[in-house]
């Protein structure tokens, strides 16, 4: 006959479990109200998920009180220790899940102002929201049941989720350059698209959590031994692009290397043909803004090619680097065509000595 403290230990695990099951579930509605504003042009759906993603963040502050209270309280040790600790992360998680559902929904409030997106384009969205959405309820149902085994078959779902991000922005930059759609859209679709991504993520946090709960042992993030590296500049339209592109060319497994831009802006076409004629790979180039990094939090290094990056990362945390590049933008000179090439060339070369420095620092070698 169980005691007094493990029945009393018990009622505080189920209430715990319990509210995270209902964060969950009002995170998983307003993704669900998401796709049907999307799908359905039901504005009304988008509202609602704004006004009610408060109540997401006070089931946050009550789950960590909860938390909390059980950890003074019953002072646990071992599986109900990691529980504790599990659920408060869980908690975090599910949190960032409200704030894209809440993003998504102001995004699909401006769509209302633009021409109707193609059909094709919201289907791939809706494609990447049912994946999403369910492996968040079967990462959460997995904490619930401690099954380990459920968290491992969720978690698997994550790679396909980034895999239609990449033929969504592909798709999205197509339709810009054959005038299908505006370029105003590409950055309202793209930043939908990152969102539900950014969920699978979460989701796949989730089970990590949930994993290290049930054994003991800490999951590591896919891609834990990878150096990140992100180029910001004010537009994401000319350096941080170039940057990023010369970096790709090194073709160095280790890394991770993105742009981004503070303001972003359509991509600079000088920029484009410049980095043809060096011979790099443009057809995936998309601008994106700081926001719609996947996975920022996991990135070791800063490189501000711009004197204005720095005010987007004033504090560094201890985990990230933040380095200064700063160089004129090419793509505001004026002159005769030899003057400009001149300008994109010496931007170039800059930027070129920088990456292969950096890089081959990391490696411990000296890069050609």
């Amino acid at each position: 006959m169980p005691t007094r403290l493990e029945l009393s230990l018990e009622r505080d695990i189920d209430r715990i479990r319990q509210q995270l099951l209902e964060m969950s579930g009002l995170a998983e509605r307003a993704l669900r109200d998401c796709v049907e504003a999307l799908t359905g042009g039901n504005r009304q759906r988008a509202y609602a998920v704004i006004l009610r993603d408060q109540l997401i963040d006070e089931k946050e502050k009550e789950i960590d009180r909860l938390c909390l209270e059980f950890l003074v309280r019953q002072q646990p040790v071992g599986l109900h220790l990691r529980l504790a600790y599990s659920a408060i992360k869980i908690n975090l998680e599910l949190e960032r899940v409200g704030d894209y559902a809440e993003s998504i929904a102001r995004q699909i409030l401006r769509l209302g102002d633009l021409p109707e997106a193609p059909e094709a384009l919201r289907r791939r969205l809706v494609e990447m929201a049912d994946i999403a959405i369910p492996m968040l309820h079967d990462a959460t149902q997995a904490f619930a049941r401690r099954d380990a085994e459920l968290a491992k078959t969720a978690a698997v779902s994550e790679p396909a989720v980034d895999a239609l991000l990449g033929k969504l922005v592909t798709e999205l930059v197509e339709a810009v350059r054959e005038s299908r759609i505006p370029p105003e859209m590409l950055m309202t679709l793209s930043t939908i698209g990152r969102r539900f991504e950014r969920v699978a993520d979460q989701a796949r946090n989730v089970c990590m959590e949930t994993l290290y709960m049930c054994t003991g042992e800490v999951a590591k993030h896919p891609g834990a031994d990878t150096f990140r590296v992100l180029f910001v500049d004010e537009r994401n339209a000319c350096r941080s692009q170039m940057a990023e592109a010369i970096a790709q060319s090194l073709d160095q497994p280790r890394f991770v290397f993105s742009s981004a831009g503070i303001d972003p802006r359509a991509i600079d076409p000088r920029a484009i043909a410049f980095l043809k004629e060096k011979g790099h790979d443009v057809s995936h180039v998309a601008p994106k803004g700081i926001d719609q990094v996947p996975n920022l939090e996991y990135y070791n290094v800063i490189v501000g090619v711009a004197r204005e990056a720095q005010a987007a990362f004033p504090r560094s945390p201890r985990n990230l680097v933040y380095v200064d590049w700063s160089i004129d933008d090419p793509s505001r000179v004026e002159g005769s065509p030899e003057e400009i090439r001149a300008a994109y060339q010496a931007t170039y070369d800059f930027l070129s000595r920088n990456v292969r420095d950096l890089v081959g620092a990391v490696l411990g070698v000296t890069l050609d």
